[in-house]
């Protein structure tokens, strides 16, 4: 059979797009069908706009910090205003580029949203931002599934007068008083954005320590760096409902303690949006969480029909979804090998203030495999001794004991992030901590105690299993 496209591409976010310009550049005839945003979720609601804002949130700390110094500046008012209409404009810049990429790549856009006909075709209809197309009908010889996921609320009386990260990028003006709801990364980010701009933020969530799943010290470093930054902690804490009384919000507690805010932000998990494509044309299935089952090549259970990125029950982070893309058009068009990524070593970073990064293995994870070697420090930056401020940056290697590999590396504290890309490079190698040792650091940096720790600060057994 003929079909229109070699290959057709559902969602223009960072995995698809990277999957379709790979694929057309082996050759094939590619389309891309987006719906809402070209560049997906991290460039218009998710990862540029909320490091963009990030740093807005940081200039206040370096007005203040800057006295220490011997600067005599003020603080400012903050425009919230001006600051969404810059970050807009950004967002603009960059959606024009992405379309750009794919143009020049010889990729055919639509402007809509896709529908399955069967395993081969799809149906197109016209999303508002592309009003005057007309329906079609496309075929592929094979198609990608990139969509992305999208925000979720609690099941709670009221959830409708919250927000979540899609509407926090385009409120109108900064709330007084938030509640976050939640503690993962995007909970954990907004916090500290509300925070540094001003506002009063209380931080809601159901367990001991924010960020499940990452090193337990750091959560702890973590914690502490949340109420350094003035932010009010509700542990052991769930919601209940949700109220109006007059102009601000009510959230009841199931402890009994009531929050009042001038803006409810749900940060309580994202599902893929995927409802929408009529899979139940195809013979595609789904886990129980909703996500895509697709194998390691990323096929589904339909032949012919892949899923890349947040769709899929693996890691849901921007730069795997464009391994996963970029992988699958070598492996499907492509005449040498595929590249391998490690995907075992993938660094992740939550953007905070002061930034918190990882690679490889917490300790907790690392004694299933046997005992460790931790090694931890634990001090105040240069930046902030004329400051005066205290904002503590924490270290910690974690070193499988029998062959002496760092297997983990963590970070809380200024430029992690910007350290660990580098060092995810050393953990992904298997470089061992005599490697470390033997690396000269650079001085006077924080990034140089991470090859001058010498004295183990504790082992920790292999766990019972």
């Amino acid at each position: 059979m003929t079909y229109d496209f070699d290959l057709l591409v559902i969602g223009a976010g960072s995995g698809g797009v990277r999957c379709a310009r790979i694929a057309a550049g082996h050759g094939a005839r590619v389309g891309v069908v987006e719906s809402r945003h070209w560049g997906g979720t991290c460039v218009n609601l998710g990862c540029v706009p909320k490091k963009l804002m990030v740093m807005a949130s940081d200039y206040a700390d370096m007005v203040e910090d800057s006295h220490g110094f011997g600067w005599s500046t003020a603080p400012g008012t903050h425009s919230w205003p001006t600051l969404i209409a810059a970050k807009d404009r950004e967002i603009t810049r960059l959606n024009g580029i992405y379309v750009s990429m794919l143009e020049k790549a010889g990729i055919t856009l639509f402007t809509g949203h896709a529908e399955f006909v069967d395993g081969h075709t799809l149906r197109i209809t016209p999303s508002p931002l592309a009003p005057t197309e007309q329906p079609r009908t496309i075929t592929a010889a094979r198609i990608v599934i990139a969509t992305g996921s999208t925000p979720t609320k609690l099941d709670i009386p009221g959830a409708e007068l919250a927000i979540t990260s899609d509407e926090a990028f385009a409120l109108p003006q900064r709330p007084e008083r938030v509640v976050m709801i939640g503690s993962g990364y995007i909970g954990i980010e907004f916090a500290g954005i509300f925070a540094g701009l001003g506002s009063q933020v209380d931080l809601v969530y159901r367990r001991d320590l924010p960020l499940r799943g990452f090193d337990e010290d750091m959560r702890t470093a973590l914690a502490d760096a949340i109420d350094a930054r003035g932010i009010t902690q509700h542990r052991h804490a769930n919601p209940t409902s949700i109220t109006r009384n007059g102009a601000e919000l009510v959230l009841t507690l199931d402890n009994g303690q009531t929050l009042r805010a001038d803006c409810i932000f749900m940060a309580t998990g994202r599902r893929p949006k995927i409802d929408a494509l009529g899979l139940g044309k195809t013979s595609i299935t789904t886990a129980d969480n909703g996500r895509i089952q697709v194998d390691g090549n990323s096929e589904t259970a339909h032949p012919g029909i892949y899923a890349i990125g947040d769709v899929t029950d693996r890691i849901n982070l921007t730069p795997v979804a464009i391994a996963e893309g970029h992988n699958l058009a070598d492996r499907l068009f492509g005449q040498a090998p595929p590249r391998q990524w490690c995907y075992a070593t993938t660094p992740k970073a939550v953007f905070f203030s002061p930034p918190l990064a990882t690679v490889g293995l917490t300790e907790e994870e690392a004694t299933q495999n046997g005992a460790v070697d931790i090694y931890l420090t634990r001090f105040n930056p240069m930046r902030y001794t004329l400051a005066g401020r205290v904002r503590r940056t924490v270290m910690k290697l974690v070193v499988d004991q029998q062959s002496q590999k760092v297997v983990g590396v963590h970070i809380l504290g200024d430029e992690a992030p910007e350290m660990l890309q580098a060092v995810a490079i050393a953990v992904t190698a298997g470089l061992t901590k005599a490697d470390f040792d033997r690396t000269i650091g650079i001085h006077p940096t924080s990034a140089e105690e991470l090859v001058t720790m010498r004295t183990r600060t504790r082992t920790t057994p292999k766990a019972d299993k």
